[in-house]
């Protein structure tokens, strides 16, 4: 048996946004005025940057069905992808907010976002910066570093 240690490399920005995300993680803030959250109060927004400049947003989309809604990671992504299928992902910043005040701790994205992440990241065969944003801290990390051990492109089997 063999014991291994798993390390994660990010950034803290405290009371700032990360150098030269400024106005994603803005965008991010933004765009959760249009989350439709009726059910929980809790407005994600996210702003995603193409490799080609483009920037796409999404917002959190609730469901009476519950598991019938989609996190706005993977709305924004998935719009993202399908829009510009040949550009690749930059970064993408994730705001939010609970019952219309911005929440003072970074959020971060679920099982099924990071899976996400980390097939657009093999999609692409580039890493992007993931922005959690929050009133007091925000933090910057990898994509490929929030699901280290992500199913892969060719994991599956029919």
């Amino acid at each position: 048996m063999e014991k291994a240690e798993l390390k994660i490399d990010y950034i803290l920005c405290r009371e700032s946004y990360p150098e030269g995300y400024e106005e994603l993680c803005r965008a991010a803030l933004e765009i959760t005025e249009n989350a439709y959250c009726v059910y929980s109060g809790f407005a994600v927004g996210a702003a995603v940057l193409m490799n080609n400049g483009e920037v796409v947003r999404g917002t959190n989309q609730e469901n009476a069905a519950y598991p019938s809604g989609l996190c706005a990671e993977r709305t924004a992504l998935f719009y993202a992808c399908s829009a510009y299928p040949e550009a690749g992902v930059k970064a993408i910043a994730v705001a939010a907010r609970d019952k219309g005040v911005e929440v003072d701790e970074y959020v971060t994205p679920c099982g099924a976002c990071r899976q996400v992440m980390s097939e657009i990241v093999g999609r692409y065969h580039a890493d992007f910066d993931v922005i959690l944003i929050g009133r007091t801290s925000t933090l910057l990390v990898k994509a490929s570093q929030l699901l280290p051990f992500s199913f892969k492109l060719g994991d599956t089997r029919p």
